[in-house]
C-alpha cells in the first residue's frame, strides 16, 4: 500500500475511481496526491488513457501524468463477481468517481442511488461531456470537440482567420481541476455536516467556466470584444519569436524608446489604451518591421531593462532547461519502473515530490494492486486464483 503522513489533507480517505482518460484520472490523481488511498477499478484490459500518445510498456507519458499515486486493481463488469468486487469497495469508499455517459454507471448497478443504498454519506462524482440533460447528454465527447462547441477555438485563429484546436488537452485538464475542487469541498462538507452528495462536472461546463471572461464580454460587447489592451502580440525576430506585453502608458512610452521610435508614442493616433486598441491595425505592422531586425536576445535584454514584459517564444526544452525553472524547482527528474527517468511538472502548492513517498510519482500497472485490495476487502488467498480464472479479476503480469 502507498505510505502516507497522518497530516496530509485526505490522509485515510478512500477513493474509488471507475474513470479513464483524462479529466476523471486527473481528478483523483490530485486527491492521491494530498493522501487518498485512490483505487484505480480498470477493465481487464487497462485504461484506454494508457493509450495516449507513445507507449511504455503499460503506460504513456498521459497516463503516468494523471494517474500517478494510485493503485490499480482490474475487474470485468460484467462478470457477476467482478461487480460483486465494486460493489464491496464501493460500501468502503469516502468519494467515487465515475466517467462515463449518462445511466452507465446505473445499468451495471453502480449508480449513485446503489452507491448512497449501501454508503450514505459517499460523495459520488459524475464526469461527462455535456451534462446529463440535453439534446447533446449522449453524444460521445473528447476535448476537441468541446473546444469547437464552447467557442475555444475561435481565441487561437491562425493568420488567416482560421479557428483553431490547441493541440493538447486543455478542457480535460481543467475539467480535472473542477471535478477535484468539487470533491475536495463534497468532503469538507461530508466531514462537517455528515452528508453526502451526488457531483456533475462537465467537460462543457468546466471549459465555459474557464472561459467566463470572454464569454462574458462578448454578451455584454455584441459578439465584438475588443483587446484587454495593445500592443500584446507575437513579434519575429531575426532568429525566432518574442512576446511583447505594453500593458500600461509607461510600458508603451518605453517599448518606442527601445525599438527607437520614440514619436509612436507621441503620436496622438496611439495616445491611451482606447485608441491604441482601435488603430491597432496601423501599429502592430510598425512594431513588426523593427523587431525584425535584431535577434531575440537583443531584444528581450534591452525591454526587460526598460520594464517592458516580454519573453522569449520557447519550447519544452527551453523551459525545462532554463534557471528560472531549475530555481523554482517547477519540474522534479525522477525513476519511473517500466520508463525511465521521467520530467513531472511540480503541482502548485505542494511540497516537492523528493518530499513525497516515492508512489506519488508513479502509476501502477494494470491489476497490479488486485490481490491487495481484494485482501483488504476480505477475500482469502484462495479465492483469487478462482476470481480470475471466471475472467473477473485481472493481476498485473509485470
Amino acid at each position: 500500500m502507498i505510505s502516507m503522513t497522518d497530516q496530509e489533507a485526505f490522509s485515510g480517505i478512500r477513493v474509488l475511481d471507475f474513470s479513464q482518460g483524462i479529466a476523471g484520472p486527473h481528478s483523483a490523481m490530485l486527491l492521491a496526491q494530498h493522501g487518498a488511498d485512490v483505487i484505480k477499478v480498470e477493465p481487464i484490459g487497462g485504461d484506454w488513457g494508457r493509450t495516449l500518445g507513445r507507449p511504455y510498456g503499460q503506460n504513456t507519458a498521459h497516463s503516468i501524468a494523471f494517474n500517478r499515486g494510485k493503485r490499480s486493481i482490474a475487474l470485468d463488469l460484467t462478470k457477476p463477481r467482478g461487480l460483486e468486487v465494486a460493489r464491496m469497495l464501493m460500501k468502503t469508499s469516502d468519494v467515487v468517481i465515475e466517467a462515463f455517459r449518462p445511466g452507465v454507471m446505473a445499468k451495471y448497478g453502480l449508480g449513485y442511488e446503489e452507491a448512497m443504498s449501501v454508503n450514505p454519506d459517499v460523495v459520488y462524482l459524475s464526469i461527462n461531456g455535456f451534462g446529463s440533460q440535453g439534446p447533446n447528454a449522449m453524444l460521445p465527447v473528447t476535448d476537441a470537440v468541446i473546444q469547437a462547441y464552447s467557442g475555444l477555438m475561435t481565441v487561437a485563429r491562425s493568420s488567416d482567420g482560421v479557428p483553431n484546436r490547441l493541440t493538447m488537452i486543455p478542457v480535460d485538464v481543467v475539467t480535472g481541476l473542477y471535478a477535484f475542487q468539487s470533491a475536495a469541498t463534497a468532503l469538507v462538507r461530508k466531514f462537517r455536516f455528515g452528508a453526502g452528495c451526488h457531483i456533475e462536472v462537465s467537460l462543457m461546463q468546466a471549459a465555459a467556466a474557464f472561459q467566463a471572461a470572454k464569454i462574458m464580454e462578448y454578451h455584454l460587447e455584441a459578439g465584438e470584444p475588443q483587446p484587454l489592451y495593445s500592443p500584446v502580440a507575437t513579434m519575429r525576430t531575426t532568429d525566432g519569436y518574442l512576446n511583447i506585453t505594453a500593458m500600461r502608458e509607461q510600458h508603451f512610452v518605453a517599448l518606442c524608446e527601445v525599438i527607437g521610435r520614440p514619436e509612436l508614442a507621441a503620436d496622438p493616433i496611439y495616445q491611451g489604451r482606447e485608441l491604441r486598441i482601435e488603430n491597432e491595425a496601423s501599429l502592430l505592422p510598425i512594431l513588426r518591421e523593427e523587431f525584425a531586425k535584431q535577434p531575440t536576445a537583443y531584444w528581450t535584454e534591452r525591454l526587460t531593462a526598460a520594464g517592458v514584459m516580454n519573453a522569449p517564444v520557447q519550447t519544452y526544452g527551453d523551459f525545462l532547461d532554463h534557471a528560472q525553472t531549475k530555481a523554482a524547482n517547477a519540474v522534479n527528474y525522477v525513476e519511473h519502473p517500466g520508463v525511465g527517468t521521467i520530467a513531472i511538472a511540480q503541482l502548485p502548492g505542494t511540497p516537492s515530490l523528493s518530499s513525497q513517498p516515492s508512489g506519488r510519482s508513479r502509476s501502477p500497472l494494470i491489476g497490479e494492486h488486485t490481490e491487495e485490495i481484494l485482501r483488504e476487502i476480505g477475500y482469502a488467498a484462495s479465492d483469487i486464483p478462482d476470481l480470475q480464472a471466471e475472467g473477473a479479476i485481472a493481476r498485473s503480469s509485470q
